[in-house]
């Protein structure tokens, strides 16, 4: 019998949690993927809202598992986070996201939820998970220079004249099909974990792992490089719409695999007390960001797409790209990773590939953003440490 408590406590801190996976959907996961895609004409706002809305609830569901089983229990060692300290952390996140969402200022939410469930932890008496802390360091430092770099070579070979543009495509949808391969999905695994197209198809072939596997990401990569040549026999500017559109899908796909654990992670110390399966709890993500996205992220999609509209079809075929990996690569680490950061960065790189120095990028607009970052660490894992003992205190 689960004790009226134990069922509040969960109550509030599921709420709280709802509202992240809402604001999450509204903001930055739900209104980048398709903004591109916008620009460019190549479909509506509505429609895109709607699409992103159902692609990031599949990612959640199909990729979720990863990040909020780091977010929930490998971000603090020799505890777990109590009740009182998960939903502490759940609700001063929350808190601080919408001060950010209603007074418009940028506070990242990968870095305030990890500060807070830090911060908790911390004020629990636990050790710093420093192993950890050193692979979420080492991709929030390394996101801006790949996905900038990745973006402006991109952004820069699909501008130079010796190569043909309609092969440049077809090679960069090849290489999209080489990673959709070997992304892991959890229906295609174990139990305890997933598996990718590559090595579920692989194993059916009567050759070795390794061989299965190559001959399985050969065969993908042929599929979607010749899927996208017979697209583009209708019209290079044609193809590269229908291009941002399936890029903006697997990006919306990718948002909700990377982005849900940031809602949820906190919650699995506090379902195995009232019986929740991590399922449930993906479920319960998704759903939020399926909300956010069908009830905020239309305004913010279409304020966006003017910004890209500027960037053009290829230069945002060039940001997206970047964004895909990245996103996949913190989805397979189990990595708390800001999109803002993935989106901002791409975007910065192919918009430096531009003619004319910076390609219009303001450096003053980059630096505030990255201070708001750094701070909505900071501040986050204080606020989280000085109130879970405040509140500790008031009850003991």
């Amino acid at each position: 019998m689960v004790e009226i408590a134990t069922v509040a406590t969960f109550l509030v801190a599921a709420l709280a949690s709802l509202f992240m996976a809402w604001a999450i959907g509204a903001g930055s996961s739900g209104s980048t993927p398709f903004a591109p895609a916008v620009g460019a004409n190549a479909i509506s706002v509505m429609r895109a809202g709607f699409l992103v809305g159902i692609l990031g609830f599949a990612g959640a569901v199909l990729q979720g598992a990863n990040v909020s089983e780091a977010v929930g229990t490998e971000l603090i060692g020799g505890v777990t986070l109590s009740p009182m300290a998960a939903t502490i952390a759940l609700v001063i996140a929350a808190v601080l996201v919408a001060i950010g969402v209603f007074a418009g200022y940028p506070i990242a939410t990968a870095f305030t939820v990890t500060g807070a469930v830090v911060g908790v932890g911390l004020a629990m008496g636990g050790d710093p998970a420093w192993p950890k802390y050193a692979e979420i360091a080492t991709l929030w430092i390394l996101t801006p220079f790949v996905g900038g770099g990745l973006a402006y070579a991109i952004a820069r070979t699909l501008r130079a004249e010796p190569i043909s543009e309609q092969y440049l495509i077809i090679g960069l949808a090849a290489l999209v099909g080489v990673l959709i391969a070997n992304i892991e999905f959890a229906v295609l695994g174990p139990p305890e974990g997933g598996a990718s197209i590559a090595q579920a198809t692989g194993a059916w072939l009567p050759v070795s792992d390794l061989v299965g596997v190559v001959a399985a990401t050969a065969v993908m990569a042929a599929i979607w490089g010749g899927a996208i040549a017979v697209d583009l026999e209708g019209g290079i500017e044609r193809g590269e719409r229908h291009f941002l559109l399936i890029l903006g899908g697997l990006v919306a796909f990718s948002a909700g695999g990377s982005q849900v654990g940031l809602a949820i992670g906190p919650l699995i110390p506090l379902s195995g007390d009232v019986g929740l399966p991590l399922i449930a709890l993906l479920l319960g993500g998704g759903f939020g960001l399926l909300l956010g996205s069908w009830t905020g992220a239309p305004r913010m999609i279409k304020a966006i797409s003017q910004d890209y509209s500027s960037l053009g079809p290829r230069r945002s075929i060039a940001a997206l790209i970047p964004s895909f990996i990245i996103a996949q690569t913190a989805v397979l680490f189990g990595i708390p990773v800001s999109f803002n950061e993935i989106i901002v960065s791409s975007i910065i790189g192919s918009g430096y590939a531009a003619a004319g120095a910076g390609g219009g990028v303001s450096a003053r607009k980059m630096g505030y953003t990255v201070l708001a970052w750094v701070l909505s660490l900071a501040g986050s894992i204080v606020i989280s440490y000085v109130g879970f003992l405040a509140f500790d205190t008031l009850l003991f």
